[in-house]
């Protein structure tokens, strides 16, 4: 029998208890959920940032928020993880509003000496087959709904387990596959749909 989306936690699972502790200033209960999830939260941010010191800064702070505002945490439909990786989802947006990031995908330069043979043509036409593939990607990521689409980044930009995603998701590992399923059975039925 499944769990309605309300209840986040299994009876034996000790995150509950954790959580209240930390609520009530336990700094070892709040070490403890640190370990539990920073692996999740920075290789969230990592796969976003595309920079392993930009990451890690941005995990330490999305800590140290949820540190700050661990009072403001209720068990009301969405697990700790997933409260995580909003506020992670957060610093990530107001980086890349202070402009000090920018996703750039590298090419070779045109004069570089591991390119020898090959024309301005053919560099520039490999630059443009990249941004299309790009833009593919992001058209068909559209065509899911808001669920399917989070689960289908976590799980295949991301990186993450079905564990991982069901956890930041605040859902169970079936729904997770399920979603995932269901997203990837979208995706191939409109095949002709996507130009690229």
């Amino acid at each position: 029998m499944s769990l309605p989306n309300s209840v986040t936690a299994a009876p034996d699972d000790p995150e509950p208890e954790l959580v209240a502790r930390a609520r009530r200033g336990d700094r070892e209960a709040f070490a403890a959920l640190y370990h539990q999830h920073y692996r999740l939260v920075y290789g969230f941010l990592l796969v976003r940032t595309r920079n392993r010191h930009l990451a890690e800064d941005l995990t330490q702070e999305a800590f140290t928020r949820a540190l700050r505002r661990i009072d403001s945490f209720t068990w009301q439909g969405t697990a700790f993880a997933a409260w995580l990786t909003t506020i992670a989802k957060n610093l990530h947006l107001d980086e890349l509003d202070r402009g000090r990031t920018r996703r750039e995908t590298p090419v070779a330069e045109f004069d570089d000496p591991r390119e020898a043979g090959r024309d301005a043509e053919t560099l520039a036409l490999r630059a443009l087959e990249a941004v299309e593939a790009h833009e593919a990607v992001r058209t068909a990521l559209h065509m899911l709904n808001a669920q399917q689409r989070h689960c289908v980044e976590l799980r295949f930009l991301d990186e993450l387990t079905p564990q991982e995603t069901a956890l930041a998701m605040g859902r169970s590992v079936g729904a997770v596959k399920t979603l995932t399923y269901r997203a990837l059975r979208k995706l191939r039925r409109p095949a002709g749909a996507v130009s690229v």
